[in-house]
């Protein structure tokens, strides 16, 4: 079996990938400190993959009355972040890849002259910033044009050091019908799980609605035979505002609980923003 993968992108990223984690990293600072952090964040994420699926049977285990017990530093952190929401079924695979951002970014902060970094694990980004330092992160809401329609701008004065999207068309399986919900949280696990959450709320039944159970899907879904959704055809208006309202009183709920920072539920051209709406509604055409 091949071994984890390094390469530096066209510009200048770098760029990690084992079996089924792919991380970009975009570093800033010193020349010095660019190459070392690059370095840090690349022997973080030797062995990374070994150690989860060591621990993968507990990983996909729905959640009980009692914390599990994980031994590696990346399965503890997903543990941690889906604790808050047991009472509802979930696993901590629900917050595996905004975890192993995580861990990685952990990993490269450390370095000194560092301003600003980022770990991109395919749209679940956990971010570094040194005091006075700013990032714009673009926003996607609909996956099938594949470019930004809004920025995110954080600086090192905000809360928020992690952003994850969740919604059926994702690499991963929803039970709700949101095209995208993206989450700002203070780590970039804690906005995995709640994304999730929040996904699963945006829900409805009708026929426009296509599901399958998650375990004919991929026979090792943490999701067993619960239904997924597999396509969303146009729903009337109704239906729509219906679940982005329970998906909405889902996030104001977490909000309230200090799980999350903010929000955005896309459901067809329909938008909602719960939270530090200045942060998640900058138009791109606007931003100089």
């Amino acid at each position: 079996m091949a071994g984890a993968l390094a390469a530096i992108l066209p510009d200048g990223r770098l760029h990690l990938q084992d079996g089924p984690i792919d991380l970009v990293i975009g570093l800033e600072g010193t020349r010095a400190a660019i190459g070392e952090a690059a370095s840090r964040a690349n022997a973080a994420f030797q062995g990374l993959l070994a150690g989860l699926v060591a621990e993968l049977p507990l990983l996909r285990a729905p959640l009980g009355p009692d914390r599990l017990v994980m031994h590696g530093p990346v399965a503890r952190r997903m543990a941690a972040a889906v604790w808050p929401f047991r009472a509802d079924f979930i696993t901590p695979m629900a917050a595996v890849a905004g975890a192993v951002a995580e861990e990685v970014l952990a990993a490269l902060a450390k370095t000194t002259g560092l301003t600003t970094a980022y770990v991109n694990n395919g749209g679940d980004i956990a971010l570094f910033l040194a005091p006075g330092a700013m990032l714009r992160v673009g926003v996607v809401p609909h996956l099938a044009q594949a470019a930004p329609e809004a920025l995110i701008r954080i600086g090192a004065m905000d809360p928020v050091r992690g952003i994850a999207t969740s919604g059926w068309p994702g690499r991963s399986f929803s039970l709700g019908i949101a095209d995208a919900v993206t989450v700002l949280a203070r780590s970039a696990a804690e906005a995995d799980a709640a994304a999730t959450v929040i996904a699963n709320a945006v829900d409805a039944e009708h026929p426009a609605i296509r599901r399958a159970p998650a375990s004919s899907l991929d026979p090792d879904s943490d999701l067993g035979d619960r239904l997924v959704t597999t396509g969303v055809d146009p729903l009337p208006a109704e239906v729509a505002e219906a679940a982005l309202d329970a998906g909405e009183a889902r996030a104001e709920a977490l909000l309230s609980a200090g799980l999350i920072e903010a929000a955005a539920l896309v459901l067809g051209d329909a938008v909602r923003v719960v939270g530090s709406a200045g942060l998640l509604a900058i138009p791109t055409d606007t931003v100089p």
